[in-house]
């Protein structure tokens, strides 16, 4: 498929966003792919501890993510994320759980810098990385991703959600690799505050129910 990023801004009305559970296998593998940082982190980051990671294959965490997903399992009561689809293609992934979900998380001292709440609470939910798929980056797919989450977790019964987003710089490039957890004005538009800066370029940004 040859490189779509000049072409213009896709339409957030037409993208289709799902549950996870609801895609098919093949849906995870082409917006993963195989060659890239996504295809070989599959979304693991954050659900393992460090020990772990590196003793995981790349087709290991594949199968992780096919497990947490519950992929191809449209009944099922759980998924990890949501998965969206651009006229009926699967181009894009959004990965939304409780907090708790996610170990990596929960030790993570830039996260929790100037915050003092109970970091086992698992009302609160956690968007923690967005795929888009090669050939689709760079055309606004993850605006649309982001907004899914406040009411895909809000409907599973969460009192928040929150982003971890980067702050980007004007001038200044951000490897795709690292820009995984979304951006300050991804989350913005989604309708998520600031809640702290707990480093320069890291952002805490939340959502709270009523």
């Amino acid at each position: 498929m040859s490189s779509r990023t000049t072409e213009p801004a896709i339409d957030p009305a037409a993208v289709t966003v799902v549950p996870a559970n609801e895609a098919s296998r093949a849906d995870l593998r082409a917006v993963f792919g195989t060659a890239d940082y996504a295809g070989r982190c599959n979304c693991q980051r954050f659900t393992v501890r460090g020990w772990l990671w590196t003793e995981l294959t790349d087709e290991q965490r594949r199968d992780r993510l096919y497990q947490q997903t519950r992929c191809g399992e449209p009944g099922a009561g759980s998924t990890s994320g949501l998965v969206g689809y651009l006229d009926g293609e699967p181009v894009g992934w959004v990965a939304v759980q409780p907090r708790t979900a996610y170990p990596k998380l929960v030790t993570s001292r830039t996260v929790w810098r100037g915050r003092d709440e109970d970091k086992q609470d698992d009302t609160v939910w956690a968007v923690t990385c967005f795929v888009v798929r090669k050939g689709f980056r760079k055309r606004g797919l993850t605006y649309p991703l982001a907004a899914a989450t406040v009411e895909y977790a809000r409907g599973q019964g969460a009192r928040a959600v929150e982003g971890y987003p980067m702050r980007t710089e004007p001038g200044k490039e951000i490897t795709w690799g690292e820009l995984h957890v979304g951006s300050v004005q991804v989350f913005a538009e989604a309708g998520f505050r600031e809640v702290s800066a707990p480093s320069l370029r890291r952002v805490v940004m939340r959502v709270d129910f009523p």
